[in-house]
């Protein structure tokens, strides 16, 4: 008897290849992954002018009426679940969800996977040695720009976010699709989930993600022999001016020298002039092929 043998081709760029290692990557970072439930109350859609009624898939026979349509957003699941973890004294959370949301546009039914971060509280427990830092803004952009990373993504535009659920926000764009936006959820929608913690979120278009990374090509370039040089700016700027503009125009006047900027303290209140604020940004340098000089830098 002859025995046959089949092979089934297997792509590295297979979605739940992908969640895999993002999923681990998170976890490794302290993240839980959580499965919420697509059923979600109507109400939700009430709290905010992106997302329409007439959109919202219904159930023709719903067990209930907090649980009677199919969920438009990633956002009121996960702070449902946040709400009853704090309700039981987990106040230090840091989590993460690969799901989908539901819309009906004419007469279809559209499906749109997401990959969704929550953080909340203290980045750790309380040790002897250290106090506990709580989680904020920059603590979600350095783990979100890190998936990023590990996807091989990095030709991204970051610009303001202007979801009406989110302040302090920022959106990573390629070319004029959203691939990721994140902020802090604004207090009147934590209120209506009797949150009164800070909550960060971050919403990955995971559909776009795919898109992003079949079409990359894996470059390789050696390691600089260089030294990078950094100096450091402390900036009064008026407050209506956001990070993102002092990038950009960084960016625009020095393209192939200046390697990374980075905010790392932000002061507003006693002894600034009315309306300032202060930011103190560190830019590096570095050449491939020579060290810099004083004059150049």
């Amino acid at each position: 008897n002859k025995l046959n043998a089949s092979i089934t081709y297997s792509n590295d760029l297979e979605d739940y290849k992908i969640q895999n290692i993002i999923g681990n990557q998170l976890v490794a970072q302290g993240f839980f992954e959580i499965l919420s439930n697509s059923l979600t109350s109507p109400e939700y859609t009430a709290l905010t002018q992106s997302l329409a009624k007439e959109h919202q898939v219904e159930l023709l026979n719903p067990l209930s009426g907090d649980l009677s349509v199919l969920k438009q957003s990633m956002l009121f699941s996960g702070l449902e679940t946040l709400r009853y973890n704090i309700n039981r004294k987990q106040e230090d959370l840091k989590l993460f969800e690969f799901g989908k949301t539901y819309k009906y546009i004419g007469s279809n039914t559209e499906e749109y996977k997401h990959l969704s971060m929550f953080v909340t509280g203290k980045k750790s427990r309380p040790q002897w040695n250290k106090m506990p830092e709580q989680s904020d803004f920059f603590f979600l952009k350095g783990t979100l720009e890190a998936v990023l990373s590990r996807l091989g993504i990095h030709n991204f535009k970051i610009e303001p976010n202007q979801n009406d659920l989110i302040s302090e926000g920022l959106c990573y764009k390629i070319g004029k699709f959203n691939i990721v936006s994140f902020g802090l959820v604004k207090n009147n929608v934590l209120k209506k989930f009797s949150i009164n913690q800070q909550v960060l979120y971050a919403d990955f278009d995971w559909d776009q993600i795919l898109k992003v990374i079949k079409k990359k090509s894996i470059k390789f370039k050696s390691i600089p022999k260089f030294p990078t040089i950094r100096r450091d700016f402390a900036l009064l700027i008026d407050q209506k001016i956001s990070f993102n503009e002092i990038y950009n125009l960084s960016y625009k006047a020095e393209r192939k020298l200046l390697k990374s900027i980075n905010l790392f303290d932000v002061y507003e209140g006693k002894n600034l002039p009315n309306g300032k604020k202060s930011y103190a940004v560190s830019f590096t340098f570095q050449d491939q092929h020579k060290t810099l000089n004083d004059k150049q830098i």
